[in-house]
């Protein structure tokens, strides 16, 4: 197994201390394990491209991992009332969307990789969920949590973009 794939498999791994952390309500923790695992997206995605170690199971499971990661985060935020039930809705419409579409396109031997606008989603719930985190972590700078949640409402706006945008680029994945 390559680094890169070793380092989408560590992220995966650090989620469970994650959600234990913010569980306890350590969220200076919390927030340090979500970031370092954050990095490690950009990182896989770095060394696999420039050393030309791109597989499909890093096309599959580097999505799959930041989703485990993010959408933690976004189920701990919605139980403590950070977020509303809506925006995880959104979210993961169109995860299911995109899942049914590349399940479709494997069955035919096709791997449909992530786009820009996808990454760029990321990047923003990322963004997103560290700064409310701080917020939560310092409670005195209530200022900070709300620009957590406005980067995190543009990230929705950007899982709609991206999603319509994948469905439209790969829609010959409708008539297999």
């Amino acid at each position: 197994m390559n680094l890169p794939n070793k380092l989408t498999l560590l992220r995966i791994i650090m989620v469970p201390f994650f959600i234990a952390a913010f569980l306890m309500e350590e969220y200076l923790i919390a927030v340090v394990l979500f970031a370092l695992a954050s990095i490690t997206d950009f990182f896989d995605g770095q060394i696999a491209r420039k050393r030309n170690l791109v597989t499909n199971f890093g096309k599959i499971m580097d999505p799959l991992a930041d989703k485990i990661l993010v959408y933690s985060a976004l189920c701990l935020f919605l139980e403590g009332g950070y977020i509303k039930s809506w925006m995880l809705i959104v979210i993961l419409a169109r995860e299911f969307i995109i899942a049914g579409m590349r399940t479709v396109a494997a069955s035919e031997g096709r791997v449909l990789a992530a786009g820009m606008s996808g990454k760029i989603k990321t990047v923003l719930q990322m963004v997103g969920v560290i700064i409310m985190m701080v917020g939560l972590a310092f409670p005195d700078t209530e200022k900070i949590l709300v620009v957590g949640s406005l980067i995190f409402l543009l990230s929705i706006v950007a899982t709609v973009y991206s999603g319509l945008e994948y469905v439209i680029k790969n829609r010959d994945v409708f008539s297999m």
